[in-house]
């Protein structure tokens, strides 16, 4: 925690006040913080609390630094649409996700933009596909590290309304103690969902269940949803539509799409758990586990 406030928001305090002097002596003076719009959605916050806090205290500065310096410097914020290709998100989405990322060119020509504009431009949140959509680009594929693959959505955007929707449905008076669930639930339609674990079941071997010794519950909402398990803990393992046989050690609630693209290599776990699309109650250890089996299963799914 220290260290992301010490980098994020008192860097940037101490950058912007060391800078000031000398940008008061320019006729273009611009300061940009690569920081997102301030969006108090909680599900922002639930997950990773500290950075979103030193984050937003980046954003904070814009508003502070455009008033107070108002004709002398322009101050605004700059964030990314889609996920930027970067050291980060490889540490967070593990190799492949380049493909769901834009280059960091994107950021560049949107800084570029901004910086040609006049001191009076200040105080402003942008969003790098909107402000070169004003200046009248149209393809946004020469962007993309891959062009045509789906995008990963960045942090704190409700563009996407995915991950707050989920938000808003998991804030019902939904009862932990679910004693009027039945013990057995009917079969679903084939679907997706019910491909999947067959796909998943046929891939399963000893070796793998020696290597992970876990119990998975799946909460799919959608289409193909309800309750599944993935057995890692008897002998040769096991899935099914239901409960397993004994309690899972690891619980994860997502739509039944987000599923599919997990377990298919197109959204990476960790991806999915910071953006609030995949929930994960229990061992996270195990879960972790888990995206490691799913890497080794992709080429099948």
């Amino acid at each position: 925690m220290d260290l992301m406030m010490n980098v994020n928001t008192r860097g940037t305090y101490l950058t912007s006040k060391a800078c000031i002097p000398y940008l008061k002596k320019s006729k273009v003076a611009h300061i940009l913080n690569i920081s997102p719009p301030l969006n108090l959605n909680p599900v922002w916050f639930k997950e990773h609390c500290a950075y979103t806090i030193a984050k937003y205290g980046m954003s904070m500065y814009v508003l502070g630094m455009a008033e107070e310096f108002k004709g002398e410097i322009a101050v605004n914020a700059l964030w990314p649409k889609t996920a930027i290709h970067t050291a980060a998100t490889e540490m967070l989405g593990g190799p492949g996700i380049e493909s769901q990322c834009r280059k960091v060119d994107i950021i560049a020509d949107a800084a570029y933009s901004i910086f040609q504009k006049p001191k009076s431009f200040t105080g402003n949140f942008i969003i790098d596909e909107n402000i070169l959509k004003a200046e009248g680009i149209q393809n946004f594929d020469m962007y993309a590290v891959k062009p045509g693959h789906p995008l990963q959505p960045d942090f704190f955007l409700d563009e996407y309304p995915e991950a707050v929707s989920k938000k808003m449905e998991s804030a019902g008076a939904v009862p932990e103690f679910k004693e009027e669930k039945p013990q057995l639930q009917p079969k679903p339609r084939s679907g997706a969902v019910e491909k999947t674990f067959r796909i998943v079941k046929d891939s399963l071997s000893d070796d793998i269940v020696k290597a992970t010794q876990a119990i998975y519950l799946f909460e799919l909402s959608g289409e193909d949803g309800g309750t599944w398990f993935l057995d890692l803990k008897s002998k040769g393992g096991n899935v099914g539509y239901g409960e397993p046989s004994e309690q899972a050690d690891v619980v994860m609630s997502m739509s039944t799409d987000d599923f599919v693209k997990m377990f298919s290599g197109k959204l990476k776990p960790t991806m999915a758990f910071m953006s609030g699309k995949l929930k994960i109650k229990g061992n996270m250890a195990l879960a972790i586990k888990l995206e490691k089996l799913m890497n080794q299963m992709n080429a099948r799914l």
